[in-house]
């Protein structure tokens, strides 16, 4: 989400002026609504302070708002292939659903032919559009905080059933009792660089990603699942503790943080690699390969990356630290950008 005040001014204007030239740079989010536009809907505009701002469609759909039916901004001015409107109708009829290879087939149409339609059309692939809208389903209610039947009425559902088929494939079991099954709590923090999403329960915080990684609702299923829990929103002291933090951090007014973490979602291996990783300082930076020699064994480089990739807590497990032996930044789960981006911001504080 966009959150610089001059580019939100600027992107408001134009969409009042339904300005065509922005057409693919901005997609707007209603508060009021639950849906997203392109800059040039032919809607009546909404208030400023309802308005969310993004540079993709994917962005939109995990901030849980659907696309509007008016302007289609899931369309581009080029007209759709037939297997492509489908797909879009398909995943609208039934967003919650989760996407198979012999779902292609009951389509009649290739499914790889459909996935590189899809991509060339919307700059992502049909399956991460529809996990998109599956997440953002079940996010929805994690951002706003409301009770369930409200989000299940935001996001277009009539009957309860579908919007907790989708809540529940990614956040578990909404429970009836907090008796019944471990409860974690996960919160929405919005920063510079994007939402994330944060997991924790009393003790300690075990999640803490941008909401646009590949693969975490995956990782969240197996969290769900190593620890026979269900994910419900809300806050905590440690969940308040970490968004108190990390506002101070991405304003860099803190370079360290107090918030406590778990680590038991890792291997032996992986606690090792972790704990090394929260001993590089702010502003500092070393390689997967310095990495493994500190782990004591330098052929294990690899495995060290491995282990980088597979941490589910970011910032706080500084993981962004660690860039090749050549001085390239490397892979990172939030993107490079963020990566760059948060180097950046650690080297200013340090240096400060």
């Amino acid at each position: 989400m966009i959150q610089n005040e001059r580019i939100i001014d600027e992107y408001y204007k134009m969409l009042v002026e339904k300005n065509s030239k922005y057409e693919g740079i901005f997609f707007v989010g209603v508060k009021t609504t639950g849906i997203f536009c392109r800059p040039t809907c032919p809607a009546k505009k909404p208030k400023k302070e309802n308005c969310e701002f993004f540079q993709t469609a994917k962005e939109a759909t995990l901030a849980s708002y659907r696309p509007c039916k008016r302007c289609q901004p899931l369309n581009t001015p080029t007209s759709l292939s037939p297997e492509v409107k489908k797909l879009v109708e398909a995943i609208e009829e039934n967003p919650q659903k989760k996407w198979s290879d012999r779902d292609f087939d009951e389509l009649s149409m290739s499914a790889n032919t459909a996935r590189r339609q899809f991509k060339k059309q919307f700059g992502m692939t049909f399956i991460e559009y529809a996990r998109s809208r599956r997440m953002g389903m079940a996010f929805q209610h994690i951002r706003n905080g409301k009770p369930l039947i409200e989000s299940q009425l935001d996001s277009g559902f009539e009957s309860g059933n579908g919007f907790r088929d989708a809540f529940t494939r990614v956040m578990g079991t909404v429970p009836k009792r907090k008796d019944q099954v471990r409860l974690l709590t996960a919160k929405w923090i919005e920063t510079k660089l994007g939402s994330m999403v944060a997991i924790a329960d009393e003790q300690a915080l075990f999640l803490l990603e941008f909401v646009d990684r590949r693969g975490l609702e995956t990782e969240i299923e197996k969290m769900r699942k190593k620890f026979s829990a269900a994910i419900i929103p809300g806050s905590n002291e440690v969940l308040e503790q970490l968004e108190e933090e990390l506002a101070l951090y991405f304003e860099g007014k803190r370079m360290t943080f107090e918030t406590p973490i778990s680590m038991e979602l890792g291997s032996d291996f992986q606690k090792e690699v972790w704990a090394l990783l929260r001993g590089i300082q702010p502003g500092e930076t070393i390689s997967y390969k310095d990495l493994a020699i500190q782990k004591g064994n330098p052929n294990a480089f690899r495995a060290v990356a491995r282990a980088n990739g597979a941490n589910q807590i970011s910032i706080l497990i500084p993981c962004h630290r660690v860039i090749n032996t050549n001085g390239e930044l490397g892979g990172y789960g939030g993107g490079i950008h963020r990566k760059a981006w948060l180097l950046q911001l650690e080297k200013k504080m340090r240096d400060e």
